[in-house]
Formats: C-alpha cells, sequence, structure tokens
C-alpha cells in the first residue's frame, strides 16, 4: 500500500485542512493517489495550480490524481477538463470520511470525476480535531469557515461557502488535548475570524472565544490570532489585547488598501482612519504590539495620488509585517468587471515600492530589538520566534518547542541572532 502524497497550494487554513485530510484518507485506506488542495484568491493561483497538476502528472504517471481546494470548487470544470486529472473534489467534500471511503473503494475509475457541491448551503464547519501541523511547538486550531461579505477583488466567499463557526466548547476541549500532548502555542485560523460567533446561539464575538480559552485552558502558554478584519474587532478582544499576557502581541490585519475611494470600490467596510485609530489603539493597549496587512497594490482606477495613500499606510499605522499583492483581475469578481484598469507594469512597479517600505519596516524592528530581552518559542534546535512573530536564529542548538528567554545580540537578512 502506498501512502498518498498531498501537496498544498495557498493558504495556512488549506496547509490544515491538508493535515485533516491525510488522516481521512489514511482511515479510508486510501492509497496510490496524488493530491493536490488548490487556492483561487487569484487568476495566478489558479494558473499555478493547473500547472503544478501537470507536473505532479509527469512524474506520477500512474498515480491517481485528485484535486480539491478553493480552485476547485470556483473553476470545478477547468479541472475536470484537465486529461491529468482523475477526480475532482470540493471544499466540503473534502472534509467529509464517506468520500474519502468512495475514492479509496473505487479506486479503479468507476466513480464520478466531478464531486463539488453547492458550498452555498452549507450551513456547519466541524472542529477537525487533528493533533497540529508544522513544528511540535505551535497548533493551528481552525474556528471558522466561510464568509458572508462580498469584497469586490475576491472570489474566496464562492470557494468557501457562508461564515461558519465552531463551537466554542469544541475548540475548548481541542486546545486542551493540544496542550496535553505538549504544544506551547496555538493559533486561531478562519477565512473571516473575526466573524466567529454570529452563527451561533447568543452570537458570541471573537473576544468572547479568546476569553474563554484563557480562562479555561489555563496551561497554555501562548494563544496567537492570525488574520483579523479590524473594523470587527468586538470588546472583548481590545480587553483581553489590554490584559492577557498570553494572547501574542502580534496581529496580521486585512487592510488591503490605503485610499478610502479604493476602499469603497473594494466594498470593504473600513475607511483609512478606522484602520490608523485601531492601530493606535492597540498600541496603546498593547506597546509591544506588532503589526502585519495585506495591501493590494494597482486595483482598477487606483491613482498615483491613491496608491500614495496605501503607501503612507505602513508609517501611518506603523505596520511591520506587509503581504503585498498586485492586482490580477479574477474572473467572476465585480472588480473583473471595473473598466479603468491599471497597467500591468505600474501595478509590479507599485507593488515593488511597498514591498520594499516593507523591508524597511522590517529593518526598523530587528534593529530596535537588539539588546532587548525576548521570549521565543523554538520551532528547531536553531530558529525560534519571538511573542512578535519576528524570527530568532541562535548560536547554540535550544530544544525544540520549549519557550527560551534570551537577549537579542544582533540582526540578519529578516531574522535577529541571539
Amino acid at each position: 500500500m502506498t501512502p498518498p502524497k498531498f501537496t498544498t497550494l495557498g493558504c495556512r487554513l488549506n496547509t490544515y485542512e491538508t493535515e485533516a485530510m491525510k488522516e481521512l484518507a489514511a482511515q479510508a485506506g486510501l492509497s496510490g493517489a496524488v493530491v493536490v488542495n488548490t487556492c483561487a484568491v487569484t487568476s495566478e493561483a489558479v494558473r499555478k495550480a493547473r500547472q503544478e497538476i501537470r507536473r505532479l502528472r509527469r512524474e506520477n504517471p500512474e498515480a491517481r490524481l485528485i484535486v480539491t481546494g478553493c480552485a476547485a470548487q470556483t473553476e470545478p470544470e477547468t479541472f475536470t477538463a484537465m486529461d491529468e486529472v482523475d477526480a475532482v473534489i470540493g471544499n466540503t467534500e473534502k472534509m467529509a470520511p464517506q468520500t474519502w471511503r468512495t475514492l479509496a473503494a473505487d479506486f479503479i475509475g468507476e466513480t464520478e470525476k466531478l464531486m463539488v457541491d453547492d458550498i452555498m448551503s452549507v450551513t456547519q464547519t466541524a472542529g477537525h480535531l487533528i493533533d497540529g501541523f508544522g513544528t511540535r511547538s505551535r497548533a493551528y486550531v481552525q474556528v471558522q469557515n466561510g464568509c458572508d461579505h462580498r469584497c469586490t477583488f475576491c472570489i474566496i466567499p464562492y470557494g468557501r461557502g457562508n461564515s461558519r463557526s465552531v463551537p466554542a466548547g469544541v475548540v475548548v476541549d481541542q486546545i486542551k488535548r493540544l496542550v496535553d500532548t505538549g504544544y506551547n502555542e496555538v493559533v486561531l485560523t478562519g477565512v473571516d475570524l473575526t466573524s466567529w460567533g454570529a452563527d451561533l446561539p447568543g452570537e458570541p464575538r471573537l473576544g468572547d472565544l479568546v476569553m474563554r480559552i484563557l480562562k479555561l485552558v489555563p496551561d497554555l502558554p501562548r494563544l496567537r490570532i492570525s488574520s483579523i478584519d479590524s473594523i470587527e474587532v468586538d470588546e472583548n478582544l481590545m480587553q483581553a489585547i489590554a490584559t492577557e499576557h498570553r494572547l501574542m502581541p502580534h496581529l496580521h490585519l486585512s487592510l488591503q488598501h490605503g485610499d478610502d475611494l479604493i476602499l469603497k470600490r473594494m466594498k470593504r467596510r473600513h475607511l483609512r482612519d478606522d484602520a490608523i485609530r485601531f492601530a493606535e489603539e492597540a498600541r496603546r493597549l498593547r506597546p509591544d504590539m506588532t503589526f502585519g496587512a495585506d495591501i493590494i497594490a494597482g486595483f482598477p482606477t487606483e491613482t498615483e495620488a491613491h496608491f500614495e495613500n496605501s503607501l503612507k499606510l505602513v508609517e501611518d499605522c506603523d505596520l511591520t509585517w506587509l503581504h503585498v499583492f498586485p492586482y490580477s483581475a479574477r474572473p467572476g469578481t465585480p472588480a473583473a468587471k471595473i473598466p479603468s484598469k491599471v497597467d500591468g507594469g505600474t501595478i509590479k512597479a507599485r507593488a515593488a515600492r511597498l514591498r520594499a517600505a516593507g523591508s524597511a519596516a522590517v529593518a526598523r524592528h530587528l534593529s530596535a530589538q537588539v539588546g532587548r530581552t525576548h521570549r521565543v518559542l523554538m520551532e528547531s534546535p536553531e530558529m525560534g520566534r519571538t511573542e512578535q512573530f519576528t524570527e530568532v536564529r541562535f548560536a547554540t542548538p535550544q530544544t525544540e518547542g520549549a519557550i527560551v528567554t534570551t537577549r537579542i545580540t544582533g540582526t540578519g537578512a529578516g531574522h535577529l541572532t541571539a
């Protein structure tokens, strides 16, 4: 029996779900297969998925090739039309044990090639109980899936469906189990994390979940939140930022742009000043707070003045870790129909300027840490991360998974040294 091979493209949530699929496939007894978990965030992501599928077919000519993920959900016909592909399964189907049992039992090929249902009809998200992935130091827990918002550039709601939350009790039980097996940090993940709870009885908020975890899992040393929409942050989450030292002082903000007109055309729910006010308040409550952010360069109708507002946002919000996305039209989104496109060369140049601003911000952050003492979670014997998620490389080996208190001695290319 040859265990299936998995390839993951795209976000951290995809990586998490791949780990869950590995367990489901193993339980079903699936063998001799290659599974590609795709991303659909941009047209380029779909192109890379097709390219990866062709490469994997060349390398595994006898294997059954199964495609799943957001691109499979939003463009199933694209992948069923590929000769290299044997089966296409949707985002709901990939988390169902029966799907993998069917694939394992029907390996000779009698199953329909396409297994993709309407994701908008899905109303629940189960807590996929895996033992974490990556290093033995940090575990990721999916608490939410889907999105109720319809930003004009984004196809993801059509790949993930509407927002669904994992009940707090299920989340707490999973985190207790992870802590019992030795994890020192847990990261809460989701597609639209700050919408957690809106579909649950009583409509709790993300801050309620955070406070409940910290209260009911006292042995958890570090709790981290992944990407959030700052306009949806609730009072309890701000209280947790101010009072709970076990909540890590690092937030990744879904900002997307720094100009009010472009934000409105993106159908975002915040304006420039909202982002600045949130960053200032969060840093007032937690002076050691650092921010990452997603910013899109070259959205249709973006002028140089609009772009400059995004560039200035790096300083105005004191952003450190930038994820810069050159805009590419995504078929099926309203933004793709906007006629006033920015030319490709300008988009590339603006993205480069944003990345340069991000690199300068990282350099400032790193230099400010020299001589300071940090608590570092070791991801390997030589490398760990501070509470602000800054990489630290050690001259002498440390215990993997341990939290080490150390003095920062210098900086390297994108990292600290100790």
